[in-house]
C-alpha cells in the first residue's frame, strides 16, 4: 500500500476506526498524489522567475487561448475557463456549497461535516462513492421503484449484491415496516450495509414527510447500535423542488449526521438539478460522521481519498463550468431567477394533481403519491408499461418512460402547463386502445 494511503487511514482510524472497516480494498488504498499536482502548485507559489511545471500553453504571461473560443464565453478570464481545476474542485466553490448545505438544512447546526468534493455531476459522485465504500458483494439497498442506473454502477461495474425496499405502503405512506425489517434482517447476518435514499424520489417525485424521514433515521441509528455499520447515502438530486407542506424540507443528511460511530452519512447532490444546468455537470460528495476528537483530519483524509478517485478517473472537473456555477450562485440575481423556476414547476405538479383527480382515468392507472421534483409515475392496472409506451409514441407522438412492467413515468418538468390535461387524455386513449 502507498504509504500516503496509509497514512490516511491511520487518520481515519484514529478518529473512528469504524470508517476505515467500512471501506472498500480500492477505497483502503486510495490517496491524493504528491507527484506532479504538489510540485505544479508549490511552483505556483514560488516560481517568480520561471514556471515550467504546468501541462498547459502560456503565451505572453497568460493562458493561451483561441479567439473563435473565448468570444462565446462571456464574463469569464481564460484562467477562469480553460485551465485545469483541482481533483478536489474549485476552492471558492467547495466553501460556497458547504455554506449552502447548512443554510438550507438547519439541522445541521452543530455538526461538522467535510467540505464538499466537486464531481462530474451526482452520477460520477455515485460512481466515486462505489469506489471507495462498496466491495463485491457488499449488500445495497436500494428503493422500488428505482433510478436504473443504481444497478449498473452497483451490481454491474461493483458486483455488490442488490436487496430492494419498497418506497410505498398500501396507504401510499412511506413503507417503514417494510424498510427496517428488510434491512434489520440482513443487518443481523452481516458486519456492514448500505443504504441509498433516493428523495425527491426518481421515478414516483415523492419526498417523506419530516415524521417518516426522523423515523428512517431511527432505523439506521438503531441498526448501528446494534453493532453493524451502516453507510447511509443520500442521492438528492432533486432537493429544494418541494411542492407540498408534507414534504420534508431538509436532506435525510441532516438527520443522519453524529447519530452514531457506526452511521457515515454521505451526501451526493450538485448543480445538476437544483440550479437547472444539467449539461455542466457539477456535484458534489459530502461526508458526516461522528469522530473522537478533532474531525478535521478524519474529514481532510476522506476529501483527498475522494479526490484521488477523482483524479484516477476523470482528473477533474471542467473549470468553466464551475466557474459559471459559482459566479451564478453569487449573483445577486440567483434566488429570484431560482424561485422563479421553482414556481413554473409547482404549479405543473398541482396541475398534474389536478387533472389527475378526475375518476376517468380511475379504471387505467393508480397515481404513486408525489410531492417534488421533476416527474410522477402511473401504476397501471390492465395494459403493460412497455406495450403502452411504444404505442403513445408510435401512434400519438408521446414519449414516456416504461419502469419495470407496470410504472409509467411522466416527467411533467417537460410539458407546458397548459398542455397537461390533453398529455393525461392521450395517455388514457393509449390504454383503451390497446385494452380493446
Amino acid at each position: 500500500m502507498n504509504p500516503i494511503a496509509e497514512e490516511l487511514n491511520q487518520h481515519i482510524g484514529k478518529g473512528n476506526g469504524h470508517l476505515t472497516a467500512m471501506m472498500s480494498q480500492v477505497g483502503r488504498q486510495l490517496f491524493f498524489p504528491k507527484g506532479i499536482l504538489t510540485q505544479s502548485a508549490e511552483a505556483k507559489e514560488k516560481a517568480k522567475r520561471f514556471n515550467a511545471t504546468a501541462g498547459i500553453a502560456m503565451e505572453n504571461g497568460k493562458t493561451m487561448r483561441l479567439g473563435s473560443v473565448m468570444q462565446m464565453i462571456k464574463g469569464l478570464r481564460p484562467s477562469e475557463a480553460l485551465t485545469y481545476a483541482s481533483s478536489f474542485g474549485l476552492l471558492d466553490l467547495r466553501r460556497f456549497w458547504q455554506s449552502m448545505l447548512f443554510e438550507k438544512n438547519p439541522s445541521l447546526q452543530g455538526h461538522p461535516i467535510s467540505l464538499p468534493v466537486v464531481t462530474c455531476g451526482i452520477t460520477h459522485g455515485i460512481s466515486v462513492f462505489a469506489d471507495i465504500w462498496v466491495d463485491p458483494g457488499d449488500v445495497i439497498f436500494l428503493p422500488e421503484p428505482m433510478w436504473g442506473n443504481y444497478n449498473m454502477i452497483f451490481q454491474v461495474r461493483k458486483g455488490a449484491a442488490v436487496t430492494h425496499y419498497p418506497v410505498f405502503a398500501a396507504d401510499g405512506s412511506f413503507h417503514l415496516k417494510a424498510f427496517e425489517d428488510r434491512i434489520k434482517t440482513e443487518a443481523r447476518q452481516r458486519g456492514k450495509v448500505i443504504v441509498m435514499l433516493n428523495f425527491p424520489h426518481n421515478p414516483s417525485g415523492y419526498t417523506v414527510s419530516r415524521r417518516e424521514g426522523e423515523a428512517i433515521a431511527r432505523v439506521l441509528s438503531e441498526t448501528a447500535e446494534a453493532g453493524c455499520n451502516v453507510i447511509a447515502v443520500t442521492d438528492d438530486s432533486y432537493f429544494g423542488l418541494f411542492y407540498e407542506e408534507d414534504a420534508c424540507k431538509e436532506s435525510l443528511f441532516s438527520l443522519l449526521c453524529g447519530q452514531h460511530p457506526r452511521l457515515l452519512a454521505v451526501k451526493l447532490d450538485g448543480c445538476t438539478k437544483e440550479n437547472f444546468v444539467w449539461g455542466l455537470r457539477v456535484g458534489f460528495t459530502t461526508y458526516g460522521a461522528l469522530v473522537d476528537g478533532d474531525p478535521a483530519p478524519v474529514y481532510d483524509a476522506l476529501e483527498r481519498k475522494t479526490a484521488g478517485c477523482v483524479r484516477g478517473t476523470i482528473s477533474n472537473v471542467s473549470h468553466l463550468s464551475q466557474s459559471i456555477v459559482l459566479k451564478s450562485m453569487q449573483s445577486e440575481n440567483f434566488a429570484a431567477e431560482k424561485a422563479e423556476k421553482f414556481d413554473i414547476l409547482k404549479r405543473r405538479a398541482l396541475r398534474v394533481k389536478a387533472v389527475l383527480a378526475d375518476p376517468k382515468f380511475g379504471d387505467a392507472w393508480d397515481v404513486y403519491p408525489f410531492n417534488s421534483g421533476y416527474f410522477m409515475c402511473l401504476k397501471l392496472k390492465t395494459v403493460g408499461a412497455e406495450k403502452l409506451r411504444r404505442h403513445l409514441l408510435d401512434n400519438h407522438g408521446i414519449g414516456l418512460i416504461a419502469i419495470g412492467e407496470k410504472n409509467l413515468r411522466v416527467a411533467f418538468s417537460c410539458i407546458e402547463e397548459e398542455n397537461i390535461a390533453e398529455l393525461f387524455d392521450i395517455i388514457l386513449q393509449g390504454v383503451v386502445e390497446l385494452s380493446a
